[in-house]
């Protein structure tokens, strides 16, 4: 065997290694942290766990259909729950990719300025100038509001995202 086609086989194999490495990045990495949607999305956040963080009783949630934020994006679930003169909304949304859900986190964060970072609650989290809570944990984005008890938001919020 000489020289030149040891160049050619050695150059054939980083294809090889290439082309692998390429597939592994496509396929793999989208799916690290992909959740898809349970049957019921309420279910991720109990009426017990809201009436919990929040100090007062609230009722089982009244499931809606979330609108779409633009054109051509899902749509997602709204949960409300009632209490005594107040409400708790927990709006989420699973989007087909991770990356998806960061472009559409991004946007979204421009209209809520301006937006105060969270720490360690998903994969990024701020609360937004009237107290809601946004969230994007991987594909899923989901926002909670009721109040100004940021604490009790906050507690809320890393219960749902321990879920995904």
């Amino acid at each position: 065997m000489n020289l030149q086609t040891f160049s050619t086989i050695s150059g054939f194999g980083k294809f090889l290694a290439l082309g692998a490495g390429v597939l592994v990045a496509t396929y793999a990495v989208p799916f690290a942290h992909a959740a898809t949607a349970p049957p019921d999305p309420c279910s991720l956040l109990s009426a017990a766990q809201v009436t919990q963080a929040m100090g007062q009783t609230y009722g089982a949630p009244a499931k809606s259909v979330a609108p779409r934020p633009f054109a051509n994006t899902v749509q997602g679930t709204d949960c409300k729950y009632s209490g005594a003169g107040s409400e708790v909304l927990f709006r989420i949304y699973f989007d087909p990719s991770v990356e998806a859900a960061t472009d559409l986190f991004v946007k979204l964060k421009m209209f809520y300025s301006p937006p105060r970072p969270v720490p360690g609650v998903g994969d990024d989290t701020y609360f937004d100038p009237r107290h809601g809570i946004h969230i994007r944990k991987g594909n899923v984005r989901f926002f909670l509001s009721g109040g100004d008890n940021e604490k009790a938001l906050t507690d809320l919020a890393t219960q749902v995202a321990a879920q995904l």
